[in-house]
């Protein structure tokens, strides 16, 4: 039998606003402070492909044009505000879910055991105790530091040296934390050196643990079904999370919801019983474009996304080129509450010129003289932002709506 809708329904321009309200999409760009920026968002996806600039700059940027590289590895590195590890991937977290986190580090060990055995070479468990050693004698490292004259293999990027591989299992189970990135590479230091120490004593129990991460999650979300909510941050299996939210709704702190798709349809969810009033409240995007990264919080889940905005989205990176529709790495364009087109970009910094191969509109989107100018002052912005001085477009960038694959 299927189940009724809940009564309580929240139509799709709303739930689009709360979502984007939530997800620091709805303001008008300006500066803040990027720690208060990381946990309005929650988290930020860290990642290496720099097509124009990594993603978790590109994230930042999109919400805060002022904003520049070096002012997240100050937050990160000097004032301790933020800090990294991992929720569904590697991400910069604010400082204060450190506590929450030290449950995370236990599920590690015990889960990534088996698996890490089976991936990695043998040996990096008999590393442990030479690498804490070392950093506690000599202070940071990189793996080149402790690579022992370890030779990589041949198995590709994830065919790590034995020592690289410690150093990753104790960041990932907590006894390492990353100081700084040279570049993009990680360097490590006991953990004691790098969280604010009553931020590492701090003690939550299970159940303050899972508390959080699944209030948390419902107000980054602003609604979200169970599996969404234990997808925000990958802390708890969907069980825990089903018997939170009965427990919740027993009590009356959420209530279900009906949240209306792009295409009519309805699904049920959960939500604070004030989400009707807060969805009213959220205020219209501004109605420039921005240019969002593949990665951004708001695009992660990409059936959410489809969902809400009917927005198909998928990464062809690892697509093979003569199979790919769009490019290597292609960029959602956002207009006020709408995922409007998806723009192919490289920025080539040795020549100072960010170069566009392509910008695609959605279904019923037209390319109009007020548009296009919206779309160049972006590009401007996103240049400049990639340190390039000029925006350059390749023949026939202007393409027509291209349907996803059935």
């Amino acid at each position: 039998m299927v189940r009724p809708l809940p009564p309580l329904r929240l139509a799709n321009r709303p739930a689009r606003r709360l979502f984007l309200q939530r997800h620091a999409l709805s303001d008008a760009p300006r500066g803040t402070s990027v720690a208060d920026l990381v946990r309005r968002i929650g988290f930020v996806q860290v990642d290496s492909i720099a097509t124009v600039e990594r993603a978790h700059h590109m994230i930042l940027w999109s919400r805060d044009p002022s904003y520049r590289p070096e002012i997240l590895k100050t937050a990160l590195e000097q004032d301790r505000h933020l800090w990294e590890h991992w929720t569904h991937d590697a991400a910069i977290l604010p400082m204060e879910t450190y506590p929450y986190w030290k449950h995370r580090f236990a599920r590690d060990a015990e889960r990534l055991h088996g698996s890490w055995q089976r991936w990695f070479r043998d040996g990096y468990e008999a590393q442990f105790d030479r690498i804490l050693n070392h950093i506690a004698a000599h202070g940071p490292v990189s793996s080149a530091d402790v690579s022992n004259d370890e030779t990589r293999g041949t198995g590709g990027w994830w065919d790590w040296h034995p020592s690289k591989t410690a150093l990753e299992w104790l960041w990932r189970t907590g006894q390492l934390a990353i100081t700084r990135r040279e570049g993009f590479q990680k360097v490590y230091d006991l953990t004691e050196r790098v969280i604010p120490a009553p931020i590492l004593r701090a003690e939550m129990s299970a159940k303050a643990k899972a508390d959080w991460a699944c209030t948390s999650a419902l107000d980054h979300l602003g609604f979200g079904t169970p599996a969404e909510i234990a997808a925000f941050w990958d802390a708890l299996p969907r069980d825990a999370v089903r018997a939170w939210a009965q427990n919740a709704l027993t009590r009356g702190e959420i209530v279900e919801i009906a949240v209306e798709g792009a295409d009519g349809t309805q699904r049920p969810a959960l939500a604070r019983p004030d989400v009707l009033a807060r969805a009213e409240d959220a205020p219209p995007p501004p109605t420039r474009l921005r240019v969002l990264s593949p990665f951004d919080p708001a695009l992660r889940d990409r059936a959410r996304a489809e969902f809400l905005f009917g927005f198909h989205y998928r990464i062809e990176v690892f697509v093979p080129e003569p199979k790919r529709r769009w490019g290597y790495y292609v960029f959602p364009v956002l207009e006020g509450d709408r995922l409007v087109g998806r723009l192919d970009a490289k920025a080539h910094r040795a020549e100072g010129v960010l170069r566009v191969r392509a910008f695609w509109p959605e279904a019923g989107v037209q390319l109009t003289q007020a548009r296009t100018g919206k779309l160049m002052a972006e590009l401007d912005r996103l240049a400049w932002f990639s340190n390039c001085n000029r925006v350059e477009f390749l023949p026939g960038w202007e393409r027509e709506f291209l349907p996803p694959k059935p």
